[in-house]
């Protein structure tokens, strides 16, 4: 098991339980995600969690896959699909690399990052992966926290906390740097709708082109 399935392992239950931080503003990143599937979309949440945005979806999506590094985290999102009675979700145990196959290019009509991309080895990396797996027309809805929109020194701190055990690796990012590597991947339409939150987050919304285009 890697240092960071350990991590979130660790945490599962307690993170189950913690409530959403800006519960309006998620309601709006959802309002806009829904916005852009149908009935019969083929979702793909990554870093899922507990499953909270997956089950979410699930209504209006004809099949939502979730996918997280954490073992523990997918087994309370079964229990609560199952407790909840959803049966177009699928949870999936693996890290968000080349190393996980189940799914193949051109496999979703949308793909959501919610709190990811600033988790991600090599965030750009990721982006190609998700620009790979997005059918031509398919969408991208992330939300992404930019910690080098503040002042707060975050790169020290985070570096105590993780040689203590206490956080994960976390990229810091600026706003700008997250819709320019979403660009580089290949993504048009890309946008930042204003959600109602906190300014270190930034939450965008892009498309796949119809038309090929290839990623620089």
């Amino acid at each position: 098991m890697s240092p960071d399935a350990k991590f979130w392992n660790g945490i599962a239950e307690k993170y189950s339980r913690k409530p959403v931080g800006n519960p309006q503003a998620f309601e709006r990143k959802i309002d806009i995600t829904r916005s852009r599937m149908t009935a019969q979309s083929i979702v793909l949440d990554i870093g899922c969690g507990t499953g909270s945005l997956a089950l979410r979806l699930a209504p209006l999506a004809g099949h939502v896959h979730g996918l997280d590094l954490s073992s523990e985290m997918i087994r309370i999102a079964s229990g609560k699909a199952q407790a909840q009675q959803v049966e177009n979700v699928s949870f999936h145990t693996g890290a968000f690399d080349d190393s996980f196959t189940a799914f193949a290019d051109g496999s979703f009509d949308g793909i959501c990052a919610y709190s990811l991309l600033h988790l991600l080895e090599d965030p750009a990396a990721g982006l190609h992966r998700i620009h790979r797996l997005l059918k031509p027309g398919g969408f991208l809805v992330s939300s992404t926290v930019c910690l080098g929109e503040s002042w707060v020194p975050y790169g020290a701190l985070l570096r105590v906390m993780r040689w203590i055990g206490k956080a994960p690796p976390v990229r810091i990012l600026s706003k700008r740097a997250v819709e320019e590597a979403v660009c580089r991947a290949g993504f048009v339409e890309v946008s930042q709708p204003d959600v109602g939150a906190e300014n270190i987050v930034a939450f965008l919304v892009a498309t796949k082109p119809v038309q090929a285009r290839v990623p620089t």
